[in-house]
C-alpha cells in the first residue's frame, strides 16, 4: 500500500498524543519533532517540512488547544488541516475550452514515468464525459511507445493518430490537430517523448510543439516512487516550459509520500490525477483532503463509496433489491458470494478496499492481495462454480457425496472443500447479524452495499 511507512509512523505519534489526558507545550513539540522526522524519511522536501512544522506548532501550542477538552485530537486535527493545505485546499480538475473549441493537452515527463499509460487513462475518463478524444503518438524515439499507445487506445476504444518515427513531433502534433478539427474531436492528447534525465533537447522539442499548436494545458507525469526527485523534475519542467498540473503515477507502489506532499508547495502547480495501477481505469482525481486522511490513517470513505458506485454502475437494479431483501432476512448463498467477489475485484481487491477504511493500513494489510491469496480466492471460486445451481442457492443441501463431487469438479482435495464450506457457514452467521448491527440503515435505497 502507498504511504504505509509514513502512515504507520504518524499513527504511532498520534497514539501517544491520544494517550495523554493533558498536553504541555513540550509534549506537542516532542510529538511534532517525531512528525518532522517521519516526513523527512518519507522524502518530503526539507523546506516544505520546515514550513509545515512551523505552521502546525504555531497553531498547536495555543492555550485554546492545550486547555481544550481533548487536546490530543485537536493537534491531530491541525496536522490534518495543514497537510491538506500543503497539497492544495481544493480539487483541481482538467479544464476545457469553451463550446465546441478543440482542447489540447500535452503530456510530458521523464522516460518510464508512465506518460503513455496516463494518456490512455485520461482518454478513458474523458469518454465518461462524452468527449471524443484523439490520442497522438509524438514519441518518435521509441517505436514501442507508439505500439503501446495503439494497444491502449484499442482497449479504451479511443482513436490513435500516428505518423511513425521519421516525422518531427511538432509536425505530428500539427497534423493531428488538423485531423481532429476535420473529424469533430473534442480533445487531443499529445503523448510526448521522455529522456532518462532533463536535457535541453527534450525541452526544446516540447517548446517547439507548444509554439506549433495551441496547447491548452501542459501536464507533467511524475513517478510517485521517486519521491523528492519527482519534485525536482517538476520544478525543472515548470521553469523551462511552464506547467498547468501534475499527474502522480505509480502511487500504488512503494510510495514514501514525498512527491504528493511536496509538489504543490514547491512548484505552485496542483496534482490533478493520481494513477494507482496498470489497469486503464485505475486513475482518480486528486483530493488533497482525502489524501491527507489516508496518509494520517483516517481512511478515505468517500473514495471507497465512489469506487463502489463505479464498480456497480452496470449492475441490475432489480438484482440489487433482491439481494438487499435476502440479506435483511439473513440469507446469503453461494451466488451472493460470487457476486461479492466480482465486485471486490472491480474495486481493486481487498487491500484496496480496506486501505480506505479508518484505522486500516500498514502491516494490517500485509499479504491480503499477494499472489498466494489470489490463488486461494480462485480456488474458492472454482469450488462454487463446480456446484449445481440448486446447491449454490441452498447451502444446506451439502452432504459428503455432493462435497466429493464438487472437489473432483474443482480439481481440489476434499479437505479444502470442507474448509471453505465451514468458513462460508461462519460468514452466513455474520451476515444474519449485519442488519441489526447497522441499526436499520442497511440497504436503505435498495442498493447492495459492497
Amino acid at each position: 500500500m502507498a504511504f504505509e511507512s509514513l502512515t504507520e509512523k504518524l499513527q504511532n505519534v498520534f497514539k501517544a498524543l491520544r494517550g495523554k489526558g493533558r498536553l504541555s507545550e513540550e509534549d506537542v513539540k516532542t510529538a511534532l519533532k517525531e512528525v518532522k522526522m517521519a516526513l523527512l524519511e518519507a522524502d518530503v522536501n526539507f523546506k516544505v517540512v520546515k514550513q509545515f512544522i512551523n505552521s502546525v506548532t504555531e497553531r498547536a501550542v495555543g492555550q485554546d488547544v492545550l486547555d481544550g477538552i481533548n487536546p490530543g485530537q485537536m493537534v491531530i486535527k491541525i496536522v490534518n488541516e495543514e497537510m491538506t493545505r500543503l497539497m492544495g485546499d481544493e480539487v483541481t480538475e482538467l479544464s476545457f475550452r469553451p463550446g465546441k473549441e478543440l482542447t489540447i493537452y500535452m503530456l510530458c515527463g521523464l522516460q518510464g514515468a508512465g506518460k503513455t499509460t496516463a494518456a490512455a487513462k485520461i482518454a478513458s475518463r474523458l469518454k465518461l464525459k462524452s468527449k471524443k478524444t484523439l490520442l497522438v503518438a509524438c514519441d518518435i524515439y521509441r517505436p514501442a511507445a507508439i505500439e503501446q499507445l495503439k494497444r491502449n487506445g484499442e482497449k479504451v476504444e479511443t482513436e490513435v493518430f500516428s505518423m511513425g518515427t521519421d516525422v518531427k513531433p511538432s509536425v505530428i502534433a500539427k497534423s493531428a490537430v488538423e485531423y481532429a478539427l476535420k473529424n469533430n474531436f473534442n480533445v487531443v492528447i499529445l503523448d510526448t517523448a521522455g529522456r532518462l534525465h532533463v536535457d535541453e533537447d527534450m525541452m526544446n522539442e516540447l517548446v517547439d510543439i507548444k509554439n506549433t499548436v495551441d496547447v491548452h494545458e501542459t501536464l507533467l507525469v511524475v513517478d510517485a516512487m521517486t519521491g523528492q526527485d519527482a519534485v525536482n523534475v517538476a520544478s525543472e519542467f515548470n521553469d523551462k516550459i511552464g506547467l498547468d498540473g501534475v499527474i502522480l503515477s505509480k502511487a500504488d507502489g512503494d510510495t514514501r509520500g514525498g512527491a504528493a506532499l511536496s509538489v504543490k508547495a514547491v512548484t505552485g502547480k496542483p496534482i490533478i490525477f493520481v494513477s494507482n495501477g496498470e489497469k486503464l481505469d485505475q486513475i482518480e482525481p486528486f483530493y488533497p483532503d482525502r489524501m491527507a486522511n489516508r496518509i494520517l490513517g483516517m481512511g478515505d470513505v468517500l473514495s471507497l463509496i465512489e469506487k463502489a458506485e463505479q464498480a456497480n454502475a452496470d449492475r441490475d437494479a432489480e438484482k440489487d433489491k433482491q439481494m438487499v431483501s435476502r440479506l435483511k432476512k439473513g440469507k446469503f448463498d453461494f451466488n451472493d458470494y460470487l457476486e461479492s467477489m466480482t465486485a471486490m475485484r472491480k474495486m481493486g481487491g481487498l487491500s484496496s478496499i480496506l486501505s480506505m477504511m479508518p484505522g486500516m493500513g500498514g502491516k494490517a494489510l500485509d499479504g491480503l492481495d499477494t499472489e498466494e491469496s489470489q490463488i486461494k480466492l480462485k480456488r474458492t471460486e472454482a469450488i462454487v462454480l463446480s456446484m449445481t445451481p440448486a446447491e449454490r442457492e441452498n447451502p444446506k443441501l451439502m452432504n459428503p457425496q455432493r462435497k466429493f463431487r464438487i472437489a473432483k469438479g474443482a480439481g481440489l482435495d476434499i479437505a479444502e472443500v470442507n474448509r471453505f464450506i465451514k468458513q462460508f457457514e461462519q460468514s452466513q452467521k455474520m451476515m444474519k447479524q449485519l442488519p441489526s448491527m447497522m441499526g436499520g440503515r442497511f440497504g436503505k435505497k435498495g442498493k447492495f452495499p459492497f
